[in-house]
């Protein structure tokens, strides 16, 4: 790169402040600081990954635990994604848009694994839950901005029509990541409305059955990923896909348990690494570098 051209290239943000008078001043900033982010690819060294998950709040999804407004703050939630991600530990980050650019104007993204989140439509709580359309990222802008692939959820309620729409969506967006050679990471769930709010079965024979579904969307599976629950019987689980799974965290009611549960399941040989969100970032005792060197600590 020229040293005019380096010139030309928006300074890193310090503070929020900054980050929204960029945004007004000067918004194609953003799209010159993703053309001179350092990238990595998605698999090296020891081929694990822990990535950080930010992608709830575009789903109005904005509660962890017995808090319901833990997220409504955009800057103390940046603050715990950005402690998370100065870990060398932590590949990465999946996240909406707009998380991910506040992150890389702070320059929190260098030399990290980024994965986008496509589908945000069906809001939590909403009549149209399950019709979860593609309001987010796509192929398109996931290359332009150098990413590493998307990810999208499929929940699946088989006394839903809304299901099917999402499942060609998450289809179409399969076809579209591998054309471009960028990973499709598949989170799917059998689910249903229990007294009106949408609960995913965490069964282990559920959960094998939306593996099966998830993996065959697309007209391929080379570039497919699995995000999937840790549950009972994780051994027998995993014995429904070669596709390279990242286990996700959830929202568990005890942390503890959960490192456990993950410990155990992350020596089975599909199981690539972590993607979890709530459980790092806003753990019991709200110290987000200790929660995540631990998950760090089982991942390597």
């Amino acid at each position: 790169m020229s040293e005019q051209h380096k010139a030309n290239q928006p300074a890193l943000c310090k503070t929020y402040a900054d980050v929204t008078d960029l945004r007004a001043g000067d918004p194609a900033a953003i799209a010159r600081r993703w053309h001179v982010r350092k990238t990595r690819p998605t698999v090296r060294g020891d081929g694990r990954l822990m990535i950080v998950a930010a992608d709830h709040p575009a789903r109005g999804a904005l509660g962890v635990g017995d808090r319901p407004t833990a997220m409504n703050s955009r800057s103390d939630l940046l603050d715990r994604l950005r402690a998370a991600l100065a870990d060398p530990g932590v590949d990465g980050v999946l996240a909406t848009a707009d998380i991910l650019d506040d992150l890389l104007l702070l320059g929190a993204l260098e030399d990290k694994v980024v994965f986008s989140s496509f589908n945000r439509g069906g809001l939590a709580g909403a009549e149209f839950e399950f019709d979860d359309r593609m309001t987010g990222a796509t192929a398109a802008s996931t290359a332009a901005m150098k990413m590493n692939g998307g990810k999208m959820l499929c929940r699946i309620a088989l006394d839903d029509p809304g299901t099917v729409a999402t499942m060609a969506a998450c289809a179409k967006a399969v076809d579209d990541l591998a054309s471009r050679g960028l990973i499709a990471m598949v989170e799917p769930f059998m689910s249903s409305r229990v007294n009106g709010k949408v609960r995913n079965d965490l069964s282990p024979d559920a959960v094998i059955k939306s593996i099966h579904i998830g993996q065959g969307l697309g007209a391929s599976s080379a570039y497919t990923w699995m995000k999937l629950p840790v549950v009972d019987e994780m051994e027998r689980v995993m014995e429904a896909t070669t596709l390279p799974t990242l286990l996700l965290g959830g929202d568990p009611a005890d942390p503890d348990e959960a490192f456990a549960s993950w410990e155990k399941a992350l020596a089975l040989p599909a199981v690539k690494g972590l993607i979890v969100g709530r459980t790092l970032l806003y753990p019991p005792d709200d110290d987000v570098a200790g929660a995540v060197a631990t998950a760090v600590a089982m991942v390597r």
